[in-house]
């Protein structure tokens, strides 16, 4: 389930749906229904202008992926097939309406943010499932975090959405699989954003679409090897 079909003021509300949104994880029609948004809510627009330059500091250890030749065309395709048999009226029509051009420049705008905050163009030869991607929330708690798998990078990158640790505790994350314990990942580092590496053995359960949570911990994380605090925020991996 995505944040759009949770969406709530105890899961985040619009904040988080426009980070789902800049990141591209947003099913087809919840996306489309964003983009209208855009266009016509400037709150709305505002958070996902804040989410595009929040994302953007995650695309500097990615080095920049020239887009395959077939890309252009095919999106040209996708665009302006329609148009091509009916000939265009000069100021009337889909094509001569303000709020189609203004929709269409917003999509491209978001479509070019999630291209710079994660690179998620696919290379010539692409590997899927390389990157999963979670929205961590709970109910009755205000921390939200969202967290990226790499799988090809071997870590988890994780950006701080909301909620505060407090004076002498620490997040910690955990991996997550069917009923077995959990396992420890680590103390989540304290600021906005964190990448975390990941085991081999870590690295194969997530994978195959595990649950990140993330416990309140005593600072410098759990004495114990399993969570002493409360569970604070957990999610789904999913494909991106």
């Amino acid at each position: 389930m995505t944040l759009a079909e949770e969406n709530g003021p105890e899961r985040g509300g619009d904040d988080l749906l426009a980070a789902e949104y800049v990141l591209g994880v947003l099913a087809a029609d919840e996306r489309q229904i964003a983009s209208r948004r855009l266009d016509t809510e400037a709150g709305f627009a505002r958070l996902v202008d804040a989410w595009e330059a929040h994302f953007a500091p995650m695309a500097a250890a990615y080095a920049a992926v020239e887009a395959p030749a077939s890309v252009k065309p095919a999106i040209d395709r996708r665009l302006f097939a329609s148009s091509v048999t009916t000939p265009a009226a000069p100021s009337t029509g889909r094509l001569g309406s303000l709020a189609f051009w203004r929709g269409l420049a917003a999509a491209a705008l978001a479509a070019l943010a999630v291209f710079v905050a994660l690179p998620l163009v696919n290379p010539p030869l692409p590997q899927p499932e390389t990157r999963l991607v979670a929205s961590l929330a709970a109910d009755n708690s205000n921390v939200k975090y969202l967290a990226v798998y790499d799988a090809a990078r071997q870590e988890v990158g994780l950006s701080h959405v909301s909620g505060e640790r407090g004076a002498g505790k620490d997040f910690e994350l955990w991996m997550i699989e069917g009923k077995t314990a959990p396992v420890s990942m680590g103390v989540i580092p304290a600021g906005q954003t964190a990448r975390m590496a990941v085991t081999p053995a870590v690295q194969e359960k997530l994978a195959q679409g595990a649950v990140l949570a993330v416990s309140l911990e005593p600072a410098g994380g759990s004495p114990t090897g399993q969570p002493t605090g409360p569970v604070v925020a957990a999610g789904d991996l999913k494909g991106i």
